[in-house]
């Protein structure tokens, strides 16, 4: 190795904040972030499920706990970054499916994210009042 190979360092490119400079790449964090509320609630559902096998009382106790202001709200928190996670979700899926034909003519990306949109939002409403059902 020559003199002049073993002064040469290597370019590190700095990391820090580098998707704050463009707004996909700002959209594409947030989104990122909003998948640690889906984790959040998904681990508050699993203790929900726990309590629930530990019989009625740890079930009042932890729907009681569900009823505090602090827990209201967690829970808006949590849905409008629900909200927010899946609109972005539906947003990329045409860029990440394959070219879907109907009649010989490709499916534009509105209607893709529309109709995505739709399913979620019937699923959902289905769910609200399949369980407003069983609780009456």
């Amino acid at each position: 190795m020559s003199k002049a190979e073993s002064k040469r360092r290597p370019y590190v490119r700095p990391m820090d904040g580098w998707w704050k400079k463009n707004p996909f790449f700002v959209e594409y964090m947030v989104h990122e972030a909003t998948a640690l509320f889906v984790a959040a609630y998904a681990a508050v559902l699993l203790v929900g499920v726990v309590r629930l096998s530990q019989g009625e009382t740890a079930w009042n106790g932890w729907l009681e706990a569900h009823t505090s202001p602090l827990a209201v709200v967690f829970h808006l928190a949590v849905l409008v970054a629900m909200l927010y996670h899946s609109w972005t979700w539906f947003k990329i899926m045409p860029r990440t499916l394959p070219p879907i034909m109907v009649g010989g003519k490709r499916v534009s990306a509105a209607a893709i994210t529309t109709i995505g949109l739709a399913a979620a939002g019937m699923a959902s409403l289905l769910i609200l009042v399949l369980a407003w059902g069983m609780g009456r």
